[in-house]
């Protein structure tokens, strides 16, 4: 088992001759798919046809997209990469000419009025429905071709090379920490890390010294975040949205009367989640809540650690005991070196799965220290990597599924793991689980809360200019104490709005709730599979190769769900309130 993930189905290198002619066919690529919009747009003849060829071209298409996740997968793993750099800046400016072609294509559906007539006539078109009927809803929010061009030209040196920079900024910062056990300087993902660690003075130390760090890139990172957001306003008021929230709401298949069923029920668990910090609280011996730093500290016989080795067989028997087909999966992953494992100067921070559909394959993103925690996390990845399986043999326009659908089988996965282990465990190995299990359940709830109610300020206080690195931090903290009530004491982190990458992205705001929708979804899943037992993963997997084709309210009905009743949401925390009550219990 290598420490890096291996790239080659992609490409060898930017070297490989197969790169080299992707990238100089990528111009004439782009041109071709063009000029074929340009000439068959324009009437709506012969529509049937064309909207066949042009889904065919674009299946086609799409396989150059590698050269983009090859830079970018490069880049997360050395973010100083120069070639990665220059060439992904490089496909960028060529890909950007395409929304010539795929904003002609969008006014042509929306001129069509007997769309579904036509659909019916074949079965090309018809398995790519929603895909067609998706892309008429979304005309009415279109510019003009010639402004479509230039938003994305501008994007490139705009909200791109913005997060760009961040990436840079946050995965280089050598933090200092003279502490006899660890090397000094730390990089960010290092010392945030150490928030695990079982030494409450280590855990202290690591996040003053993270604090004291941040000025050295507070005041680039908050540009960074200004003109992000500020891309984002300008972008939703051309557009026709409502607001930020409307367009991520829209382009997450979701609807409102869904979110505020959510973000209801996830205000009023609030109060649950303070007596579970408080009383971790109390086996700390600490009075009046958690200090920030305390927040992840183990609880429980929490010596133990797993090697990769170890805490990849534990995952996979685990999946396996679900679905063999999941296990199996796992393991073949794990033996073709999907995953990059430990921390390093140069690597993002955090954990991410990248599914790469034209190669069937995934790859995902682990700064893994060992702890249990970290096997969840591995488990969490691998589930977006089976979710991506799923899809695997869907056409491409069939594979994207929105942003809250998509934390769904990565929790489920996670569930599994943590559940499993549950039910051989001593009380002591119990309590350090489920500890371990609350922890995530309270960040994806309560934590998501505050950065959902910091977000919805952020952007209200941007409509009007700048905020500062003061303004910024005070936003957040405020936030903090009303998402986490007296669960903590005053040691908060207001720099979270610095260490967080999903507020970096202009085209996905509010990459938070979805967090909490994901798994708040799982455990209602989860509590089905205990219900109806192993005939329930087949079921499970239809549901995940649906999700590219439908809207979150359908998906939700295949299984039986009504994600529109509380109830639904309620049910879910009431498992969590379970988990809770069994920690007050050992």
């Amino acid at each position: 088992m290598n420490s890096n993930w291996n790239l080659d189905k992609l490409y060898k290198g930017f070297d490989d001759p197969n790169f080299s002619t992707d990238f100089k066919e990528l111009p004439a690529v782009v041109t071709e798919l063009v000029d074929f919009a340009k000439d068959n747009f324009a009437s709506t003849e012969n529509t049937g046809e064309k909207l066949a060829t042009y889904i065919q071209k674009m299946q086609a298409f799409s396989a150059y997209y590698n050269i983009l996740r090859f830079c970018s997968l490069t880049t997360s793993t050395d973010s100083e990469n120069q070639e990665a750099l220059k060439y992904m800046s490089q496909a960028q400016l060529i890909l950007s000419e395409g929304v010539v072609a795929s904003t002609l294509f969008t006014e042509f559906v929306g001129k069509i009025d007997d769309l579904e007539a036509i659909i019916a006539a074949s079965d090309l078109l018809k398995e790519h429905e929603f895909f067609l009927l998706e892309t008429k809803r979304n005309g009415q929010y279109l510019l003009s071709t010639p402004e479509e061009v230039i938003a994305a030209k501008l994007r490139i040196t705009g909200s791109t090379a913005w997060n760009t920079l961040y990436s840079q900024l946050t995965s280089t910062l050598e933090i200092d920490f003279d502490h006899p056990d660890f090397d000094n300087p730390q990089t960010l993902s290092e010392i945030r890390n150490l928030a695990y660690h079982a030494d409450a003075d280590v855990r202290k130390a690591a996040y003053h010294a993270e604090l004291a760090a941040y000025p050295k890139i507070e005041k680039s990172v908050a540009a960074a975040l200004n003109a992000i957001k500020g891309e984002a306003i300008t972008n939703t008021k051309l557009r026709g949205y409502d607001s930020i929230l409307d367009m991520t709401l829209k382009n997450s298949r979701m609807d409102q009367e869904t979110l505020d069923a959510l973000i209801d029920t996830m205000k009023q668990s609030l109060p649950l989640f303070t007596k579970y910090f408080k009383h971790k609280a109390s086996k700390l011996g600490l009075k009046d809540g958690l200090p920030f730093y305390d927040l992840f500290a183990p609880i429980g016989e929490s010596n133990v650690t797993f090697t990769k080795e170890e805490g990849s067989d534990f995952m996979i028997k685990n999946f396996t005991d679900f679905d063999p087909e999941l296990g199996e999966f796992a393991r073949s992953a794990i033996d073709q070196d999907w995953v990059d494992w430990e921390p390093k100067k140069g690597k993002v921070g955090g954990a991410f799965c990248a599914n790469l559909h034209n190669i069937k394959e995934s790859r995902v993103l682990m700064n893994y220290s060992g702890s249990f925690g970290d096997v969840l996390t591995l488990a969490h990845e691998f589930g977006h990597a089976y979710h991506g399986y799923a899809l695997k043999d869907e056409s491409s326009l069939n594979s994207g599924y929105s942003m809250p659908i998509a934390e769904v089988a990565s929790i489920f996965c996670e569930t599994l793991v943590c559940n499993a282990a549950l039910k051989t465990a001593t009380d002591e190995e119990k309590l350090s689980i489920i500890e371990t299990n609350l922890q995530g359940s309270s960040q994806v709830i309560v934590d998501i809360y505050s950065r959902y109610l910091f977000e919805t300020e952020l952007i209200k206080c941007r409509e009007t200019g700048n905020l500062s690195v003061d303004e910024l931090s005070d936003i957040m903290a405020n936030a903090q104490r009303e998402a986490y009530l007296d669960g903590l004491t005053e040691e908060i982190h207001p720099y979270m709005w610095l260490c967080k990458g999903h507020y970096y992205s202009a085209g996905l705001g509010f990459y938070n709730f979805p967090y909490a929708y994901g798994l708040l979804f799982a455990k209602g899943l989860y509590k089905m599979y205990l219900d109806e037992g192993p005939s329930f993963a087949k079921k499970y997997k239809d549901l995940l190769t649906a999700t590219g084709k439908n809207d979150l309210y359908t998906v939700g009905k295949i299984v039986g769900i009504d994600i529109h009743d509380k109830n639904f949401w309620q049910g879910a925390i009431d498992v969590i309130a379970d988990e809770i009550e069994m920690f007050l219990s050992l």
